[in-house]
């Protein structure tokens, strides 16, 4: 059992564990001391010195997020002398920054923004050379803005540390330091994957998604396009606290309703294309396994892994399930099933996703997931991009009477809502697997074992007389840890989930942002999961192989799981792809 330490701050006796930091110390106090560059579990260096306190017996100020705790230590966190020490260093970081806020996709959601303004900054004492702005937007998915970066690290931290990727990190020194791409090349061409998780780390607006609104404005007001949309599972349980709403809060019903308002010919739900996925996901797993055939068999859904394992671990490609993802698959089925039902010419249908991730705009412009020649989704918003739209339409969201997605292509299961959550995917395809294998009903729907926040979980599932052994990955340092194990022959599972975000795609880089204050607090991903779960728990119907619409899908289009037809609309496959293209 750890021991503890007693120790002081601000005149309040306070016990924590041994090798806790004074920063979250006082935290747990109720204390609270200004951060920036810290971020929970992510990055903790002691380099904006924002968060400095006062010990007794010690010179100068230290930083109290790299500080551990000593047993007697009186801390100081609010003096004079201390505010005005922050209130210095704020101005400085200030000077060299592009102050442009009210433009700034970040502006009310700004960290620098906040600490600005609880300081009381109203003008710069000690102005400085501003920082060059260099606009990096090559890519489908992420825009770098150099003006505005504060060099706080935390995306570098993130993309390091957490998805041990290293696209970015700090290149020259003293005032020459600044964070870079390889060769200060642009994202678009280096190991980037797309994951987003920098955007959610950043505490300003040096980096954010590439943007689509327009684009989906314009086709929304253009009288000849059929303009879809379909919704992802992970955006209904976030996209209210964009307008103050709790984390967590499941907003269904007034997210359908903003749609139609907002003006989408259709609003269809992707569970849909996720019941759809899983169907075809189970199915191709069931062959796999009976004739022991690339096992184990990895989920293809997450983007972001996809490039990775393109990227780092081509000879294992093999592995991957060729299932497309629930958004590729359903806009498939969206411009051949559904147009020729509504005798829509295809070309005539702008699909678009609402995601919580900005690697889905990636990979909607992949070339090997197109079929007759057309894009299967035409743009991706994320769930930020989704809440600006509602502002930008001046639509009082909180107070919407909630309303049901558009029927047939909005109907779908409980199985397809845990989709957005790390070990969803693989309990909504093992709810269909044993049912199909064993042609008996499961008692228990709930896979306890895949469940949860753990880096890697794995697990022995009873199907019939068979065991089937299952591992479940997410974040791309794990996803590495799985592939070494399979690469060196030691993986003794022969189904694995991998989502490329920590926590799956409840905690996507498309998801609105919560500041590292908050994120300090509450564990954000679990909350926005347990939503996810309260959902599938409140389903009539609970099991992909048994949404009624999929039922018919089958017996009108596709004949039967893994058919000739489901192959050519719903599977791909893919190929080796370089790290860097300079």
């Amino acid at each position: 059992m750890a021991e503890t330490i007693k120790l002081t701050i601000d005149g309040k006796e306070v016990e924590v564990k041994e090798g806790t930091s004074v920063l979250a110390a006082a935290r747990e106090a109720n204390i609270d001391i200004p951060t920036l560059c810290f971020l929970k579990e992510i990055n903790a260096a002691g380099d904006c010195r924002m968060c400095i306190v006062e010990i007794e017996g010690r010179r100068g100020f230290v930083p109290s997020c790299i500080t551990k705790v000593e047993e007697d230590m009186v801390v100081r966190t609010n003096t004079p002398e201390i505010n005005e020490a922050r209130r210095v260093i704020l101005d400085l970081i200030l000077s060299t920054h592009n102050r442009e806020c009210l433009t700034c996709v970040r502006n009310g959601n700004c960290e620098l923004q906040t600490l600005a303004r609880q300081f009381g900054i109203q003008e710069i004492e000690f102005e400085g050379e501003k920082i060059e702005a260099k606009i990096d937007d090559l890519s489908p998915s992420i825009v770098r803005d150099t003006s505005k970066c504060i060099m706080c690290k935390r995306c570098v931290a993130a993309c390091k540390n957490v998805q041990n990727i290293g696209a970015i990190d700090v290149a020259g020194r003293g005032f020459e330091s600044r964070i870079a791409a390889t060769n200060d090349e642009s994202l678009n061409n280096v190991n980037c994957v797309f994951c987003g998780q920098c955007i959610e780390a950043c505490p300003v607006g040096a980096l954010k998604e590439k943007d689509d609104t327009k684009l989906v404005w314009r086709k929304i007001n253009d009288k000849d396009t059929v303009v879809l949309v379909q919704t992802a599972p992970a955006v209904r349980v976030a996209l209210g606290e964009e307008f103050g709403m709790p984390i967590g809060t499941n907003v269904e019903g007034k997210m359908v309703a903003v749609l139609r308002k907002i003006g989408f010919d259709k609003v269809f739900d992707t569970n849909t294309g996720a019941d759809l996925t899983i169907m075809e996901e189970a199915n191709e797993f069931i062959e796999r396994f009976t004739q022991n055939k690339t096992l184990p068999m990895i989920t293809s859904c997450s983007p972001g892994w996809i490039k990775f394992i393109e990227m780092n671990y081509p000879e294992l490609l093999g592995h991957l399930s060729t299932c497309k993802s629930p958004q590729e698959m359903f806009g498939a089925i969206l411009k051949s099933y559904y147009a020729e039902k509504e005798k829509i010419d295809p070309k005539k249908i702008f699909v678009v996703s609402v995601m919580p991730c900005v690697a889905k705009k990636f990979e909607r412009s992949r070339e090997e997931l197109k079929n007759n020649e057309l894009d299967n989704v035409d743009a991706v918003l994320t769930t930020r991009e989704l809440a600006r739209m509602i502002k930008q339409a001046n639509i009082d969201f909180v107070n919407l009477p909630d309303e049901k997605f558009d029927s047939p292509m909005g109907d779908a299961t409980g199985a397809a809502v845990i989709f957005g959550t790390t070990g969803g995917v693989m309990e909504a395809a093992l709810r269909t697997a044993v049912e199909t294998i064993t042609g008996e009903e499961l008692k228990k729907l709930y896979f306890e074992d895949v469940r949860g926040t753990k880096g890697i979980k794995k697990a022995a599932i009873k199907i019939g007389e068979i065991e089937v052994k299952v591992a479940v990955a997410h974040g791309l340092a794990n996803a590495r840890k799985i592939l070494e194990e399979i690469k060196q022959g030691k993986a003794d599972y022969q189904f694995v989930e991998i989502m490329a975000c920590p926590g799956g795609c409840v905690n996507g880089g498309g998801q609105p942002i919560v500041s590292s204050k908050i994120r300090s607090e509450v564990d954000v991903k679990t909350l926005r999961a347990k939503a996810l779960y309260s959902i599938d728990e409140a389903k009539t119907i609970r099991k992909s192989h048994e949404n009624p619409v999929i039922k018919r899908l089958y017996e009108e289009y596709l004949e039967k799981p893994g058919s000739h037809k489901a192959h050519e609309l719903l599977h791909t496959t893919y190929g080796e792809r370089d790290k860097y293209s300079i």
